[in-house]
């Protein structure tokens, strides 16, 4: 992003309307790896792409769907918010709308990775539900941005050929959605993932970009301290994983029958959760030295504070994280619901806004 501040600069809307795209692509890789996890510990799919179940392709049918979807849907509310807060004008409403849903598009060939990875880990004897995600999600996020950059480029300084090259694009994209519905929709699981990720997606899609635009409000109140701004990305990631691996394994312990469908069974749940959190821990030991090191700043008395700052935040986010995808997984599973469609896209809305809050509040309260 550093790199190409020029083509960022081309439009107001155009660095405003990235943390959507990021959400958007985070709803889907996340339904996508959830959904893999829980059927390859069930036997509904097999660990292999050729003569594999009816589930697994219309596993992969239903996220090619979503994707189309939550791009446009994403769009739109980003334009909405863009026209409140952001200075977006009418014209822009169909530009949000093509970047969006080409770099989308473009993404989707991540899908190919996240489900090898899937795979492999399977047939290695490692829980998908604990390596998948959080390998995959870092990646998707770097993988993204560069799709950005480049239908960004295209649009902007290619000009007719880089538009052309996009419509082509979103029409291959448009043709497959108009040939995977007719031939699944008549399938109750296919109606069933698609309903409820679509109203997940509507909640999902609004908090995104309330996020975005608070976030947006809280930079300006945040000193000029380079060693926040570096390892905030990394833990606000690492946030949503602790909260995916929770909700991940609740959701297949549930199917399979290993965890009563109760909020108070989350003791039995406790290992599985204090290990993920004291990964976080570590890793954020880690991230308080790296931080600094990578900028110049490295001493005891930056580290301290900055080791001070994470850990207050972990404490507030990663507890405030775990009890939500936990109670999620719970009631949607009372309610007779997928908890795959709902767990991992309403904890990974939250866990940006909880870290960025639970951030700030250690950042007032440490200095």
């Amino acid at each position: 992003m550093a790199s190409q501040l020029g083509v960022f600069q081309r439009s107001p809307w155009a660095i405003a309307v990235f943390p959507a795209i990021l959400g958007a692509k985070g709803v889907i890789h996340r339904l996508l790896s959830c959904r893999l996890g829980t059927a390859l510990h069930l036997g509904t799919v097999h660990p292999r792409f050729s003569k594999n179940t009816k589930s697994f392709y219309r596993l992969i049918g239903a996220t090619i769907v979503l994707t189309l979807v939550i791009s446009v849907v994403m769009s739109l509310l980003s334009f909405v918010f863009g026209s409140v807060f952001w200075g977006a004008k009418t014209a822009d409403a169909l530009d949000i709308v093509t970047v969006v849903v080409a770099t989308m598009a473009l993404g989707l060939t991540l899908s190919i990775v996240t489900i090898k990875v899937a795979f492999v880990t399977f047939t290695r004897g490692l829980d998908p539900d604990m390596v998948v995600y959080p390998i995959m999600s870092t990646v998707a996020d770097i993988f993204i941005t560069l799709c950005y950059v480049i239908v960004l480029n295209a649009f902007f300084v290619f000009d007719f050929a880089g538009k052309s090259a996009i419509a082509v694009i979103i029409l291959v994209h448009l043709l497959l959605v108009l040939y995977i519905i007719p031939k699944n929709f008549r399938e109750q699981d296919f109606r069933k993932n698609l309903k409820e990720s679509l109203f997940t997606m509507l909640f999902v899609s609004v908090i995104v970009n309330v996020t975005g635009t608070v976030l947006k409000n809280i930079s300006a109140k945040v000193p000029n301290r380079k060693e926040i701004y570096t390892v905030y990305p990394a833990v606000i990631d690492m946030v949503g994983d602790v909260g995916a691996v929770v909700g991940s394994t609740a959701t297949t312990r549930l199917a399979l029958g290993l965890l009563r469908p109760s909020l108070s069974s989350i003791r039995h749940h406790a290992k599985t959760i204090l290990s993920a959190w004291a990964a976080s821990i570590v890793m954020f030991f880690v991230l308080a030295i790296l931080s600094p090191w990578v900028n110049g700043l490295l001493s005891l008395s930056v580290f301290s504070n900055l080791i001070t700052i994470l850990l207050v935040a972990n404490v507030i986010a990663v507890s405030a994280i775990i009890l939500l995808s936990y109670g999620v997984s719970i009631l949607t599973f009372q309610k007779g619901l997928d908890p795959d469609n709902f767990v991992i896209p309403i904890e990974s809305s939250f866990a940006d806004s909880l870290m960025s809050i639970a951030l700030l509040v250690a950042l007032v309260l440490v200095g």
